[in-house]
């Protein structure tokens, strides 16, 4: 039988979000009905408010989300009822050409549930990246389910769903960093600051944090930054050049979303280094680089499509990493809100004073 939740909607472009009753159906094939226990409020999420994804107006937000599995549809074997999930954005279709080149870390066809959940009225719900987790309840796809160690604390692990895998991805998978690399993160905020940690487990011996701003840059210490850079005070790229023996970083890691973070990004990096590009950037923005450089300087520039994880593969790896104390993924979360602070929070996070705020259900 269809449930009726409390779940955060928005309406419309730029308008605030609305805590109202939602409808969830019983789980069709394929699909199952989760209890969301925490969910982080992510940029994400202000992007579909903002009209910054798509039209596709009532959103349904939230998608950084883990909980306990209530049902399943007929058919689903991965996951069953009482397993504790983190959601996922990335349900492997294992048919595409990607899958079959034995790459599914950057699967074509992900897919997400087949039915809709809706407002009383049955106007059709649009669930953010497929998932709405800023709700009692929710309906995904069951290969949106990763099942993990139930001795996890919700609130963060939970933040595996979307802004700290890409982080850690894109220093561990996307960069590839390795023990001894010096490694350059543009940007602290949670992303940043979670490449921070990812180059921290990987071995670098060098991590430089750079941000304009220094609450920024002390957090990235708190999770493994060797040295921090003021990026509002002189030559961001001499400045790395000089605590990397001259050189530049072997990798640099571009977690802003902007041209001139990614040209400075390009040029602090060694010959034949890597640069990731983690941070999400508007459709109108363009680079513009000298094809000499591009050339001269070898190496790769990458982007990094939610760190490159295949959430069946790494989200157990982490989470156990997390309750051995090497992975502090509680740092993360600034504070807990209910789900009527969420718009709220969504202007605390674009002030810079939380890393993630997280809804407790």
């Amino acid at each position: 039988m269809a449930s009726e939740v409390r779940g955060v909607v928005a309406t419309a472009v730029g308008e605030p979000v609305r805590v109202v009753t939602i409808v969830v159906p019983d789980p069709g094939p394929g699909e199952a009905v989760v209890q969301v226990q925490a969910c982080g409020v992510c940029h994400t999420d202000l992007h579909y408010r903002e009209g910054g994804i798509n039209d596709e107006f009532p959103f349904l937000l939230g998608h950084e989300a883990a909980g306990v599995v209530e049902a399943v549809g007929p058919d689903v074997t991965v996951v069953g009822p009482g397993d504790f999930v983190v959601l996922n954005w990335r349900a492997v279709c294992g048919n595409c050409r990607s899958c079959r080149r034995g790459r599914p870390q950057y699967c074509f066809a992900t897919h997400n549930a087949t039915q809709r959940m809706t407002l009383l009225d049955g106007t059709p719900l649009s669930p953010a990246l497929g998932i709405g987790a800023f709700a009692d309840k929710t309906l995904v796809a069951a290969g949106q389910c990763t099942k993990v160690d139930p001795a996890a604390r919700p609130e963060a692990v939970g933040l595996l769903g979307c802004g700290v895998m890409a982080g850690l991805g894109s220093a561990m998978l996307t960069g590839e960093v390795g023990p001894g690399d010096s490694v350059a993160v543009f940007g602290c905020g949670g992303v940043g600051c979670a490449a921070v940690a990812g180059a921290v487990l990987a071995g670098a011996s060098t991590v430089i944090a750079v941000d304009l701003d220094p609450r920024k840059l002390e957090l990235a210490r708190q999770f493994g930054a060797t040295d921090v850079v003021d990026a509002s005070s002189g030559d961001v790229v001499a400045a790395v050049q000089a605590l990397t023996g001259g050189n530049g970083a072997d990798v640099c890691i571009e977690a802003v979303g902007k041209p001139t973070v990614l040209e400075q990004a390009f040029y602090a990096r060694d010959l034949a280094g890597t640069v990731v590009q983690v941070g999400v950037p508007t459709p109108d923005m363009r680079i513009d680089l000298p094809m000499i450089d591009f050339f001269g300087r070898g190496g790769r520039l990458q982007p990094s499509w939610y760190g490159d994880c295949l959430p069946s593969r790494d989200f157990p790896m982490l989470v156990d990493l997390y309750l051995q104390g090497r992975l502090d993924l509680d740092r993360f979360v600034s504070e807990t809100i209910g789900l009527e602070d969420v718009e709220e929070a969504f202007h605390r996070m674009e002030r810079g004073e939380v890393l993630r705020s997280v809804v407790v259900l």
